[in-house]
């Protein structure tokens, strides 16, 4: 691989967004070669001799793909499919307010929900092996008839059944233990020291060590985990009668679980440094006597000669079910009274209420998916049980509460949202309509229908903004939905409940369960599929891949088995690349799209102040001000917007369009370039971008300018001219980068 040559010509270095791209797609080229990196985030220059090369004098083209890093293989992105309520519940920790004054309560409330689903994870599998299974197939005749798999457990006791079943939870934890442990190639290569003394939370994006604070919490999670399947055990040991040997060991797994608990509710003491090795050893002291106490339990179930209770479910099983649901109702109630209580006065991104928002949904997501599961290996053992009578002898009533509830949230959401989509259409057409009578004045006849694809198109892009109420009342109606599972423990059914109070059909409540089991299903299978097609094709990914790069893109430091972070490795790449080709001579003009931006405006805070002053910064269709001011107030605000600007001495370009539901302005929504008498410069940074171009097709074409919305288009006339200018206020030459087309 060759680096730069040493003339002293402005590399421009672009950075795409979640769409995936390849080199060549970034660059406008078909012949690329890599100058850096490897196949996962690599830099990418034209090909010597290449005839396609025909970037103007002065100025050469880089581009830095990074868009494996999150996703890269099919295998790492279904693992995100199914990890998904993990990482959404990490997300949360991140979207704490500005507020310093309840960091450390967010921060405990958000581990505590986080562990909480580590424990539903363990419950759903052991509800399918030790429940369904072990205790209500093999105690059925019917059941295991035909099913050779089952048959040698058939004749078994009922203890050692047990505990031969006891193994699969385990080694379910055993597996996503592995798969957390195992993120890929270190990032430790790429850690550069903390050079650029800024003050911003949002300068710290890539100098973190997550490896110590991930290794805790991993040690905490698995100790729990382990720690439930005890629990389970014990208390199906314990209904037929409790003796001294059952007393002492759920004591010890009660200690285990409140040491768990009380780990992560002290924030100074688990984000301790790395070389705090007397913590690590705490944390990996109960792990490892978590596991030897699972091992004393399951020998214990096979000892134990007592006689085993004898009941329609796994006994006490209902009852931890349904005392999670208690606990996490009450974890979100107190994460919503905590955000509103200590919430900055005046204008607060999302209420206040994000953290709140993402974790509802992310508890909410988990208990659909560990409900889903249940139903389906309950259905596949009922063999042809009317859907009546397996909602009521199947899967425990908590778990259909949950359904319920899931459907009821989703589909009142959907409801209320059509009808803000309604309600509102008239006011976002009749401001779209504004702007496109402004735009273009005086529009021939034959434009009418183009005009009002260009209006229809900006009004679809400011339902953005109806966006943050809707999360918010679904993140109430989850939270809602989880508490009402709690109904299902006085072994009362929702078709019940709602037949005797509301004076519906029984069957239409089945119906609908049903119905919203089946959502449950088409919602995962979705994912699955849009993240195989998120990985193989490119213009799919420029829709669903925002999720994952959204996701990853913040460290482990609620749940240790939510997917790794990328920008661990692609901020600290930067900054390196950035420093070389500055000290080799290079003056560098950074343009990134979409989420390219949000990286590039991480690495700008981490460039000392003697590289940054050889660097320009254009965004384009960027969310900074529009998502993530709004989701991560505690990271990305004005302070953290004006230290980018001084940093590349107000060098800064950001073009947006009104047609994009995405990106948007970053200082100010004008519509035309600050005067230049203006004292503030971060007036001069927003551009705005007419969308289309024209709606009157040329005589070179047969159809009328595209609207491009979130699109990039770096070969865009706005594109270009702001790229020569910039270069000029760099000191290098002005004529721009030219692209074919």
């Amino acid at each position: 691989m060759s680096g730069p040559d040493t003339s002293g010509e402005v590399v421009e270095l672009r950075v795409h967004g979640v769409s995936g791209a390849s080199a060549g797609e970034v660059l406008g080229l078909q012949q690329t070669a890599q100058v850096a990196g490897d196949r996962s985030g690599g830099f990418y220059r034209p090909r010597r001799r290449c005839s396609e090369t025909i970037g103007a004098p002065g100025v050469t083209l880089e581009a830095y793909r990074w868009g494996d890093l999150p996703s890269g293989t099919a295998a790492r992105t279904l693992a995100v499919v199914f990890l998904l309520p993990f990482m959404l519940v990490n997300v949360a920790i991140w979207m704490r307010p500005a507020n310093p004054g309840s960091a450390a309560t967010v921060k405990s409330l958000c581990r505590v929900l986080a562990l909480t689903l580590t424990v539903l994870y363990v419950l759903a599998v052991a509800g399918v092996a030790l429940d369904l299974i072990g205790w209500k197939c093999l105690s059925s005749p019917r059941c295991p008839a035909g099913r050779s798999w089952l048959a040698w457990l058939n004749e078994r006791p009922v203890g050692p059944r047990l505990a031969v079943l006891a193994l699969v939870p385990a080694a379910a934890i055993g597996l996503i233990w592995r798969i957390s442990n195992s993120p890929g190639r270190t990032l430790d290569a790429f850690r550069a020291p903390d050079q650029s003394g800024s003050v911003s939370r949002l300068g710290t994006v890539g100098q973190w060590n997550a490896n110590p604070l991930v290794g805790r919490l991993r040690s905490i999670h698995v100790a729990a985990a382990f720690a439930t399947l005890d629990l389970t055990l014990l208390l199906a040991r314990a209904a037929g009668g409790a003796s001294a040997a059952t007393i002492a060991l759920t004591v010890a797994t009660g200690v285990t679980l409140a040491s768990c608990v009380g780990l992560l509710c002290t924030p100074p003491l688990i984000d301790r440094a790395a070389d705090d090795r007397r913590l690590d050893g705490v944390t990996h002291t109960l792990r490892i006597a978590a596991i030897v106490l699972t091992v004393v339990v399951v020998a214990y179930l096979l000892a134990s000669p007592q006689p085993w209770h004898e009941g329609h479910g796994l006994p006490g099983y209902d009852a931890i079910l349904a005392g999670l649901f208690v606990a996490q109702t009450t974890l979100l109630v107190a994460l919503g009274v905590v955000l509103l209580w200590r919430r900055d006065r005046g204008t607060t991104p999302l209420f206040g209420l994000g953290a709140l928002v993402i974790a509802a949904a992310g508890i909410s997501l988990g208990v659909a998916y560990s409900a889903e599961l249940i139903y389906r290996v309950a259905d596949f053992l009922d063999r042809d049980v009317p859907t009546g009578e397996g909602i009521a002898t199947g899967p425990p009533r908590a778990y259909t509460w949950a359904i319920y509830g899931f459907f009821r949230a989703v589909l009142v959401t959907l409801i209320v949202a059509g009808l803000v989509s309604l309600i509102s259409r008239r006011g976002r057409r009749r401001a779209a309509a504004a702007i496109v009578a402004r735009d273009y004045p005086n529009p021939p006849a034959e434009a009418r229908p183009r005009l009002r694809q260009v209006r229809d198109a900006i009004a679809r892009a400011r339902f953005t903004e109806k966006l943050v109420p809707l999360a918010v009342l679904y993140s109430c109606l989850a939270g809602l939905g989880t508490a009402t599972t709690t109904i299902g423990l006085l072994g009362q059914l929702p078709s019940d409940v709602i037949e005797r109070n509301a004076g519906l059909s029984a069957g239409a409540v089945i119906f609908g369960i049903s119905a919203g089991s089946w959502v449950i299903a088409a919602i995962i299978l979705g994912l699955i599929i849009g993240g195989v097609f998120a990985y193989r094709t490119v213009p799919y990914r420029r829709h669903v891949g925002v999720l994952w790069d959204l996701g990853t893109f913040w460290p482990r430091a609620a749940h240790p088995f939510a997917p790794p972070c990328y920008a661990e490795r692609a901020v600290p790449e930067l900054a390196r690349r950035i420093t070389y080709l500055v000290e080799s001579g290079h003056p560098v003009l950074l343009t990134g799209h979409s989420h390219g931006s949000v990286l590039l405006a991480a690495t700008v805070l981490q460039l000392p102040p003697q590289v940054a002053s050889r660097v320009a910064l254009l965004t384009h269709g960027s969310p900074l001000r529009r998502l993530y001011a709004r989701l991560f107030p505690a990271y990305v605000d004005d302070a953290a917007l004006h230290e980018i600007g001084r940093r590349v001495g107000w060098r800064w370009v950001n073009l947006w369009r009104d047609s994009d539901p995405i990106g948007g302005w970053i200082f100010s929504a004008h519509r035309s370039p600050a005067p230049a008498t203006t004292s503030d410069p971060a007036a001069a940074v927003d551009r705005r971008q007419r969308d289309p171009r024209d709606v009157v097709t040329p005589p070179s074409d047969s159809i009328p300018p595209p609207i491009h919305g979130h699109w990039p288009d770096e070969s865009d006339e706005p594109f270009t001219a702001m790229v020569r200018e910039l270069v000029q206020r760099l000191g290098g030459r002005a004529d721009p980068p030219v692209t074919p087309t």
